[in-house]
């Protein structure tokens, strides 16, 4: 049975990466005037919506699968299928918030990957693309060696977690930089003044923030971790012990 304490904190990832979604969302149909793809300001907006969506809220809820109880009582494969899935779901959502921000650039002939948000974000995905083609390559095809999957396990592990901490760098600097950009720029109100567009996106960063560790805790509990009972801890010792 699963602790009183994983479950608590499981639904508290749940409800915050819920209400991530919510806020961005609001964010940018309420103060940014909503939604389009014609290279437009409309179309940035999808920008912050389709990064917090696919990097951070969908990967954060794809990396914490195998940490569900009842997952473990079933086949490891079936949920590498469904973790391998909402990963490629998350990074899809994450190129097309990329392709959002650079056609409104393009738009506005504004130059590209200048920004320190720019850098961290494309880095993330780019690490974000690494990481899950070499888990395909390692974990998911049958004719990758035990030793291989042995090997790639840890920096698996770890490059899942550095990931998490690059998405909320990325968006919290991301909503930063478009309130400076637009409440400095073509706002009576300054950010500085912090209006009421500035506490909202403010909270959401406090969300970002919050999801991102209660999600890193989830992961760093040792104890909520799956039991290493199935076949790819088996078989090395088969091996060993076979004539």
């Amino acid at each position: 049975m699963p602790s009183a304490c994983f479950c608590l904190t499981y639904v508290l990832s749940l409800c915050l990466g819920l209400l991530c979604l919510l806020f961005v969302t609001f964010w940018s149909s309420h103060w940014r005037g909503g939604f389009s793809w014609d290279g437009s300001a409309l179309e940035f907006n999808w920008h912050p919506v389709l990064m917090v969506s696919g990097l951070l809220v969908l990967y954060g809820y794809a990396v914490v699968v195998y940490r569900l109880p009842f997952t473990w009582s079933q086949k490891k494969h079936i949920w590498k299928l469904v973790h391998a899935g909402l990963m490629l779901l998350a990074l899809v959502l994450s190129v097309l918030g990329l392709c959002a921000v650079f056609d409104f650039h393009r738009g506005i002939q504004a130059p590209h990957l200048y920004s320190l948000h720019s850098w961290v974000g494309i880095c993330t995905v780019v690490l974000f693309a690494v990481q899950w083609v070499l888990g395909l390559g390692g974990f998911l095809l049958p004719c990758s060696p035990l030793w291989i999957r042995s090997s790639l396990k840890p920096v698996h592990s770890w490059m899942g977690k550095a990931i998490l901490i690059l998405s909320v760098t990325a968006c919290i600097s991301g909503i930063t930089e478009k309130l400076l950009f637009t409440l400095n720029g073509d706002s009576t109100e300054p950010y500085s003044s912090l209006p009421a567009e500035a506490k909202f996106v403010n909270s959401l960063g406090l969300l970002i923030v919050a999801f991102g560790l209660v999600t890193f805790g989830i992961l760093s509990n040792k104890k909520w971790q799956r039991p290493e009972e199935d076949a790819e801890s088996v078989q090395p010792l088969l091996n060993v012990h076979s004539p």
